[in-house]
């Protein structure tokens, strides 16, 4: 799959009872289509996917798929702690709307880096698709680190991709430089779009994506024409909203923007909880002056 551009992690749109919002769903992924990004990724972290029960991850794709028509390609979400459980998952899912498999690094557990190496390894084996690794420390609590993806990378060819949001530009750099040929990176961080493309990513995962994926095509049309002021210019400008999407955390964030937004409802599910006011008067200051 060629995971160069935009793609979008999607939220799960809620009710206030908290129930799955499905009238929300068009309105989302028409608003991402039109905006003209490049993939959709589903069961991520932004979509509050660990709060879901299978049934509803079941309809929930289903949805988008109707929706999306084949216009962009699909990614879908599939990872976690127990390696067993996620190798179970990947055999039994029915993967065929899907182009590639994002896995993001198994949390809690706290795995050496030889753990991690097994643990896509098994990942890689069983997999019909392809496989974007998810490097976020910062949920996960441990880090993968350049040697340890390079050589999963090196070791099989269905590890394609990672999305790497350590948010270190140094390491997002060694794996650029040392991965081979074939390895896509990818910006897991909407502050470091721009930076990693400038050296050498391929694109971006992002969470603003959902609300605004037009200012961040323009990113991506700025550097592809050498207009790297420009660029620079509107990163800049969307720098302060970005920021503001994750004070309380994400979804929390994205989804109070894209209720002033009239896209779907600012609910989220426990253990987060909706945006403050606060923070919604903050959003919709601060979208005033981006568009």
């Amino acid at each position: 799959m060629n995971l160069k551009g935009l793609g979008v992690a999607m939220v799960t749109p809620f009710n206030e009872d908290g129930s799955v919002d499905f009238s929300a769903i068009p309105r989302i992924v028409e608003n991402i289509i039109t905006g003209r990004a490049d993939y959709l990724v589903l069961m991520g972290t932004t979509a509050e996917a660990a709060c879901l029960s299978s049934i509803e991850k079941e309809a929930i794709i289903q949805e988008v798929v109707h929706v999306n028509q084949g216009k962009l390609p699909l990614v879908i979400g599939i990872g976690g702690n127990n390696t067993a459980k996620v190798v179970e998952e990947i055999q039994n899912a029915d993967l065929s709307p899907f182009q590639a498999i994002l896995s993001v690094a198994p949390y809690y557990n706290k795995p050496s880096q030889e753990g991690i190496y097994q643990h896509y390894a098994k990942i890689a084996k069983a997999s019909s698709l392809p496989i974007i690794v998810y490097n976020v420390p910062s949920r996960t609590g441990v880090s993968i680190e350049v040697d340890t993806f390079v050589r999963l990378a090196e070791d099989y060819d269905k590890i394609i991709a990672i999305k790497e949001a350590s948010g270190e530009m140094s390491q997002a750099e060694q794996i650029i430089k040392n991965s081979p040929a074939h390895v896509q990176v990818i910006s897991g961080d909407d502050t470091l779009t721009l930076p990693m493309l400038l050296a050498g990513a391929v694109g971006t995962i992002s969470v603003l994506g959902n609300a605004l994926p037009v200012p961040l095509m323009r990113i991506f049309h700025y550097v592809a024409e050498g207009e790297l002021n420009k660029a620079y210019e509107l990163h800049y400008e969307l720098m302060d909203l970005i920021s503001l999407l994750f004070e309380e955390g994400n979804p929390t964030g994205i989804k109070a923007l894209m209720e002033a937004l009239s896209l779907c409802k600012k609910t989220v599910r426990l253990p987060l909880v909706s945006a403050s006011e606060a923070l919604c008067q903050k959003i919709e200051k601060s979208l005033a002056h981006t568009i």
